[in-house]
């Protein structure tokens, strides 16, 4: 076998043939790497659909690479003999091809950055590990933004990338600033749809599955089939040419209705005006560049408005980079944070969708269906109610990152911990994001088909979320007056709160004198044993999510008035 001069290691979240891993490539002398593991599908319990996108994906762009002339070595995950972790099997590769060094693009993971270099250490074999250029700003680049700054704040980051970049600007001639004289469009993009609903909805974009997905569909369902979620939809993009259509589609089709109602929900209406390209995105399948070039031309021509496409630019070219940033900048001890001492179990029924409360049963429904939620379901219903139950925040980052296709730990980890949960203390928000049921039903429609009331603060018909959001400010008032300081105006108000007597306030802690974590009849009818209870990380096969044709059946509603 001819000397192999460098192998290049290609991560299933780095499906770029111009990525920088690739740069020098010579196929006389030099390599590609990809392995299939069982761990990167065990290590948190990750969903059907999410393991089998990635799967599909790679192989489809391991054909990518024989078509570009590439020489490639790739393990099969129902290959015999094969390992179980992703270390494994490249040490193994490695001692078994020898080459003079490893190459690769910095990857998007604390946890397989340190076992790639153990490999490297343990081989002997050097690692050059090369920038990500797929961004538009390095870490180094958000270190020294972060420099000196006592906060951290999306906004002041994105102002400087929208000026560095010339994104949305106007020319200096103009005098330089915003086009439209304002840097965010925020306020007119949080509209509710009215009582008619959202109207008639662009089909998402769809690829039926070729014979490889069906293969992948095939194994994971066969390796997989304790996990949760279910296949029968998967339709999502697997190759570059697929994800530029999904890019199209979205510009023609849902960009200019995007903004307005970007926060609005609607029962059994997953896809609504979202673009559904993270996915795409973060497997690199898309470069961030072509995606905003894409919106800002829909505007210059006229047929996106500023504002949608402003909050669509903000998602890409804000604060994806900037949750990147925070995540490399803070980790390893990201993990570990949990300011709020939250030490709950995530209820079982994250995993099934098997609760009664409306807005929860069809968020995660949708979830296990496709693997997918847009970010107001996440951050304000399912990431809601676990802040406010104290759930630990490993655990919710564990359901997190298991459950959506799009999810890659350097931006799900900040997302979770820091913006959902308010785990990291106030590193990316001033506040914890917390609301009553009020929130929701402004929001959606849900609580008119619901058994419970968002105006109810106790009671049996009491909306969870109302009943949380208080004990969630009872419990602490402490620790967030002291974060934000003995004059801020909020915690003047909290603690005109928590200094009531009425029956209303004793009921926030649930009947009695029990925590509302396990002392509240939704809790305990919402699955079968009561979140309290002592449960495993994530539920053992026995509690899989339910057949894709048989949906969560909830428990039998008490109250069905219309609001």
């Amino acid at each position: 076998m001819a000397e192999l001069r460098q192998l290049v290691v290609v991560l299933g979240d780095q499906l770029d043939l111009d990525a920088s891993g690739f740069d020098g490539f010579d196929a006389a002398h030099d390599a590609v790497w990809m392995a299939e593991v069982a761990e990167e599908s065990t290590h948190v319990w990750s969903s059907q659909p999410r393991t089998a996108l990635f799967l599909s994906a790679m192989r489809h762009f391991a054909l990518a690479m024989q078509g570009a002339g590439r020489p490639l070595h790739y393990s099969r995950l129902d290959a015999p003999g094969r390992a179980e972790g992703l270390g494994a099997q490249l040490q193994a590769d490695v001692l078994r091809l020898r080459p003079k060094r490893m190459v690769m693009t910095a990857p998007g993971d604390w946890r397989v950055l340190a076992a790639i270099k153990a490999v490297a250490e343990a081989t002997g074999v050097p690692l050059d590990i090369r920038e990500d250029r797929h961004f538009f700003c390095t870490v180094r680049e958000f270190a020294a933004h972060a420099k000196d700054r006592k906060s951290l704040r999306m906004e002041y980051f994105y102002r400087e990338q929208r000026q560095r970049h010339g994104v949305l600007m106007q020319p200096e001639a103009d005098g330089g600033g915003p086009v439209g004289g304002q840097w965010n469009f925020d306020a007119d993009n949080r509209e509710a749809f009215g009582a008619a609903g959202p109207g008639p909805v662009p089909p998402r974009a769809r690829f039926e599955p070729d014979a490889i997905t069906r293969e992948v569909i095939e194994l994971v369902q066969t390796r997989f089939a304790s996990h949760p979620g279910c296949l029968d939809s998967f339709a999502w993009p697997v190759t570059r040419a697929q994800a530029l259509q999904s890019l199209q589609s979205f510009i023609q089709e849902r960009l200019p209705h995007f903004g307005q109602h970007q926060d609005a929900m609607w029962p059994g209406e997953p896809w609504l005006f979202h673009a559904h390209l993270s996915a795409a995105l973060n497997l690199k399948l898309l470069n961030p560049r072509e995606v905003v070039a894409a919106a800002k031309a829909a505007y210059r021509t006229g047929h996106a408005p500023l504002a949608s496409v402003e909050g669509f630019v903000r998602q890409i070219l804000g604060w994806r980079e900037y949750v990147r940033g925070i995540y490399w900048t803070q980790m390893p001890q990201y993990l570990e944070r949990n300011t709020l001492d939250a030490q709950e179990d995530l209820p079982p029924w994250y995993w099934t969708g098997a609760t009664d409360m409306a807005c929860l049963r069809d968020a995660i429904a949708q979830t296990l269906a496709h693997g997918y939620a847009h970010h107001i379901q996440r951050l304000m219903v399912t990431g809601l109610y676990a802040l406010m139950l104290g759930v630990e925040p490993k655990q919710v980052h564990a359901w997190y990152l298991a459950v959506y296709v799009d999810a890659v730990e350097w931006v799900e980890l900040p997302n979770t911990l820091g913006m959902s949960q308010y785990a990291d203390g106030g590193v990316m928000g001033s506040k914890p994001y917390v609301a009553t049921g009020k929130y929701i039903q402004r929001m959606s429609p849900y609580c008119k088909g619901c058994r419970y009331d968002p105006a109810q603060r106790s009671g049996d018909t009491a909306c969870p979320f109302t009943t949380l959001y208080w004990d969630f400010l009872v419990r602490h008032e402490a620790t967030l007056r002291e974060e934000r300081g003995p004059s801020d105006r909020r915690a003047k108000a909290r603690g005109g709160r928590t200094r009531r007597s009425d029956p209303a306030r004793r009921g926030r802690r649930g009947h009695g004198d029990g925590p509302a974590r396990s002392g509240t009849p939704w809790l305990i009818s919402s699955h079968p044993a009561s979140s309290s209870a002592s449960s495993p990380r994530w539920p053992p096969p026995a509690r899989a999510s339910p057949p894709c044709d048989r949906p969560p059946t909830p428990a039998p509603a008490t109250r069905s008035t219309a609001r």
